[in-house]
């Protein structure tokens, strides 16, 4: 494999897929809370499939506008200062126009479905190419990111029912939340860089009591999600299973986060890749008891 393709799958951090999986959980739980499973399981499947490339494009997208945005930023901090565009192995005309073939590759994938959902999945693009530049002006960018992460969600209940209703909006704060939450553990690992270059984030905001600040985000988000089983007239039994995503957040995350330790606030934050899949078969059980 020669040396620019490596760069180049550098830039959209594939190697490192929790970034598209905490993409995609969101839009999976939107589509299992709206399918109809008397309906062919294979259409499911295929939307599932759509959903994953999706979020596999667009993620990698987002790392490269990402990238080119905190170009200046990124030669400043340890983690960041080796990255393709920082380190100057590929140019910013190279990374846009890589990032503008993933977009146009990510289209593709959303004209299969319904016209409702094209024209939501259209409108979000702002928030994506906005992103980037909140670190700048708010101590808020963790709930930008929320706002933009999790509107698959969105994407998934209209991609079946070709409507919204309060459900998936309720569901869909509640995963903001959830983003809040784990992306200020996840700016621990760079909280003296950004301190010196002037970066703000809800880590530093928070960073004399962070599990209470993080705590609260994680309630809301439980909360949030019980209430949408609540209006899904889910079964006892998906109540009784929230238990697990509870003692995950709580007596997990929270109770083992050190916010001096990069490697500890990594780990924790990976890991809701897992609660993303608990609460995913949360989901299916709820559809199904």
């Amino acid at each position: 494999m020669s040396k620019k393709l490596q760069n180049y799958i550098e830039l959209t951090r594939i190697k490192k897929p929790i970034g598209i999986m905490l993409l995609f959980w969101p839009c999976i739980w939107g589509l299992t809370i709206a399918y109809n499973f008397e309906d062919s399981i294979y259409i499911y499947i295929f939307y599932a499939f759509l959903f994953f490339l999706g979020s596999t494009l667009m993620r990698s997208a987002g790392c490269i506008i990402n990238d080119i945005v905190d170009k200046n930023f990124d030669k400043k901090v340890r983690r960041t200062k080796s990255r393709p565009i920082a380190s100057g192995k590929i140019s910013v005309i190279e990374a846009i126009i890589f990032s503008m073939l993933l977009c146009i590759l990510a289209f593709f994938v959303l004209i299969q479905f319904n016209f409702l959902t094209i024209i939501l999945a259209i409108g979000s693009m702002p928030l994506a190419f906005t992103y980037p530049y909140m670190k700048r002006f708010t101590y808020w960018p963790q709930l930008y990111l929320g706002i933009t992460f999790n509107y698959g969600l969105v994407l998934g209940w209209s991609s079946i029912t070709e409507n919204v209703s309060i459900i998936p909006i309720i569901f869909y704060l509640g995963a903001i939340f959830w983003t809040l939450g784990y992306d200020t553990i996840y700016g621990y690992q760079d909280l003296k860089d950004d301190e010196i270059i002037g970066v703000k984030s809800t880590s530093i905001k928070f960073k004399t009591n962070p599990k209470k600040f993080v705590g609260i985000c994680y309630f809301i988000t439980l909360s949030l999600i019980c209430v949408t089983g609540l209006m899904m007239n889910f079964k006892y039994v998906f109540f009784i299973f929230m238990i697990i995503p509870l003692l995950h957040m709580f007596f997990y995350q929270l109770k083992n986060l050190n916010i001096n330790n990069n490697l500890n606030c990594l780990k924790i934050f990976k890991s809701n890749n897992v609660l993303g899949f608990i609460i995913y078969i949360n989901i299916i059980i709820g559809k199904f008891a």
